[in-house]
């Protein structure tokens, strides 16, 4: 029988769940080896911290029991790894699981942060180990106050905004007043140490303790609602239940959010396809929802395949609700359309990994394509591609079809509410292209009198035809000011071409980001060639389109500052060396740093190694030094090497801490932190 996982050894770090009342109350889970890279990175943004006073959409990701390729902190290799892309339409998160406390893997809360989005973790309990849970949780009111606190202690320092707390067990009515008394102590606790935190109360027992779900709020239920910040309604409701129950929740109707089942389990409206069913019941009674277990699209294999179901099945809530998030709304704002998986892994359009991986954690703001266009009837078709080469991360947004001269199409790529002032504001963005396709953003914008300006950030080359063809469509067009391309790789194809531009709109809100896909009237590259026996294919191939963009960086700073290499306290811990393969040995490795007299501000890091080796014997003081390879990405300021395979002649490693900006800079590699050992 293999032996339990001794979570105080060092391994590759995972997130897990704790799963005893003893084990929350003596705090093992913050001497575990994993604790220090399960805390969150990414803070929640100021303009989230209060609820958007309207109906609102929590989603409760119950998929395959929890913990699957998303426990893994610093990625797997499963290119097909479940994720969500569609922030914009869910204000809140809920990560679930049946253990007694689940908390959230810090990659959820990461990139549900980015959008704005609050994560809750869970606490459970259920079936006759809960009933003897329960006992001892509500034994006095101290206890019951000293575990809250205990749950309040992890979310303050995991970084993730607060509970859903579901007591599926039959209590007796001797034990309500405990119960009262543990929500309304973690409810206050949680607001003491984290303003704009959450407590939600999960439908299940009543104020007398009977374990009896009553599907809507009611005085049955009414008195846990009235000391947390919302009830999760069991969803087995009838249509006539939202409106009595926003009557009940009176000026908090919106703090009452509907259950929708998405496998359909006696759900309003059957979940699945029809999820947008119980929704549009929802919106037309002004209430909220809580849809649960949206994985039912990956793990029942919903056809053509993950992605085009999952678009699909977003789309209906979009349809219904519309988008609930708006970005960007601050700058800087980066963005290079990764999901969080993929093939092969890039770092400012030089390919750094060409095997398939994922992490949730290294998904940038998402774009919100519109999901309901007919591809049928379109020219051209907009996907996020992981096969082709990316310019940074593991993904892009392609643009194939077919297209005319002199015509354009244009698609949403954001939807923001971001205020300008009087600064010059910079933008860039990365394009690979084949042919006459061209490639430029739209901007939309919107004056404090409500006058629409649109400008089009166009294409390096051939101004006058561009100026020509656009001039009657947009209100100003600019061309790039400088435009740098990456150098072309013999197996990738045409490298990228970055373009940038800087615009001035003092008064005005950004409120759209689009992508225009065009061919020049006139420009020599869109004629067909010459006419020979295949002279409708030499046509056709004139109209063929395709262009892919590989980031977008808006900011008001042209350059980003790095601090010096020499600013950096770079240590190791847990050095463990062992057989590999080949008369090789494996190295593993705890890697930490931090900058000297302050806390970074910088969320992100490239982990290399450079392996390198002692010249000949007549230079015995240089060094043989390989290219370097990438191991992975950090969002703490630790990182584990795992089993590192390090050959023979290898005289010493460095390993280079590469430190990336919240506008998708990263410092170059000479320039970055190290850490040199000798082996």
């Amino acid at each position: 029988m293999e032996p339990p996982f001794d979570l105080s050894k060092p391994s590759a770090p995972v997130s897990f769940p704790i799963k005893s009342l003893d084990d929350l109350e003596s705090k093992s889970y913050f001497d575990s080896f994993h604790y220090p890279f399960n805390k969150a990175s990414v803070p929640l943004p100021a303009d989230a911290s209060s609820l958007p006073d309207r109906a609102r959409i929590l989603v409760c990701h119950d998929m395959q029991g929890g913990y699957r390729d998303d426990k893994w902190i610093q990625g797997g290799n499963n290119p097909d790894a479940y994720a969500i892309w569609h922030w914009h339409l869910m204000d809140v998160f809920v990560y679930f699981s049946h253990n007694l406390v689940t908390i959230p893997p810090p990659c959820w809360t990461n990139t549900a942060h980015t959008h704005g989005v609050k994560v809750l973790g869970t606490f459970i309990m259920e079936w006759d180990e809960g009933r003897i849970a329960a006992n001892k949780l509500l034994s006095t009111e101290k206890s019951a106050r000293m575990y809250a606190d205990r749950l309040t202690e992890l979310a303050v320092k995991l970084e993730f905004d607060g509970w859903l707390i579901n007591m599926e067990v039959q209590l007796s009515l001797e034990q309500i007043p405990n119960m009262e008394a543990f929500v309304s102590h973690l409810t206050q606790s949680m607001h003491a140490y984290m303003p704009g935190s959450l407590v939600i109360w999960y439908d299940s027992v009543t104020k007398d303790g009977a374990l009896q779900w009553q599907n809507q709020l009611n005085d049955y239920n009414k008195p846990f609602f009235d000391i947390c910040d919302g009830i999760f309604i069991n969803y087995t409701w009838r249509e006539d239940y939202p409106g009595s129950s926003a009557a009940i929740a009176g000026g908090r109707k919106f703090d009452v959010y509907m259950g929708i089942d998405v496998f359909g389990r006696g759900t309003y409206g059957g979940g699945q396809w029809n999820t947008n069913v119980a929704l549009d019941v929802l919106k037309k009674n002004d209430v909220s929802a809580a849809i649960f277990a949206p994985g039912w699209v990956y793990e029942t294999k919903q056809p053509p395949d993950f992605q085009t179901a999952q678009n699909r099945w977003w789309g209906l809530i979009e349809k219904s609700w519309g988008i609930l998030k708006y970005y960007p709304k601050v700058l800087p704002f980066y963005s290079n359309f990764d999901q969080g998986h993929g093939y092969h892994f890039s770092v400012d359009g030089v390919q750094v990994l060409n095997d398939p991986w994922n992490n949730i954690s290294c998904q940038s703001f998402q774009p919100v394509l519109n999901n309901n266009v007919d591809h049928t009837t379109n020219t051209i078709q907009v996907l996020i591609d992981f096969k082709d080469t990316s310019y940074s991360g593991g993904g892009n947004i392609t643009f194939k079809g077919t297209l005319e001269e002199n015509t354009d199409f244009s698609t949403r790529l954001f939807q923001g509410e971001l205020p300008l002032v009087d600064q010059p504001v910079y933008i860039s963005y990365s394009v690979k292209s084949s042919g006459s396709s061209l490639l430029g953003l739209a901007l939309d914008f919107f004056s404090s009198t409500s006058q629409h300006t649109s400008v089009l950030l166009a294409s390096s080359g051939r101004n006058l035809l561009t100026m020509n063809q656009f001039s009657s469509k947009f209100s100003n067009i600019i061309m790039p000011h400088q435009v740098r391309m990456v150098e072309e790789d013999a197996q990738m194809g045409p490298g990228w071409v970055i373009q940038e531009s800087s615009i001035i709109m003092n008064g005005h809100t950004l409120t759209g980001i689009h992508a225009v896909c065009y061919k020049l009237k006139g420009d020599p590259n869109t004629l067909p060639s010459e006419p020979d026996a295949q002279g409708a294919n030499s046509v056709a191939a004139s109209l063929e389109y395709y262009a892919s963009l590989g980031h977008i960086t808006i900011k008001t700073k042209k350059n980003s500052d790095f601090p010096p290499s020499t600013s950096w306290l770079v240590e190791s811990q847990y050095i463990s060396w062992a057989s590999g393969p080949e008369s090789a040995r494996t190295l593993s490795i705890k890697i930490i740093w931090q900058l000297k007299g302050s806390k970074s501000p910088f969320q992100r890091y490239n982990i290399y190694v450079k392996k390198l080796a002692k010249k000949a014997v007549d230079d015995l003081d240089g060094a043989i030094g390989e290219s370097e390879e990438y191991l992975g990405v950090a969002r703490v300021e630790a990182f584990y090497v795992s089993d590192l395979v390090v050959p023979q002649g290898i005289s010493s490693l460095k390993f280079l801490i590469q430190v990336c900006d919240v506008d998708g800079a990263c410092q170059k590699l000479n320039d970055s932190p190290e850490l040199l050992m000798d082996v």
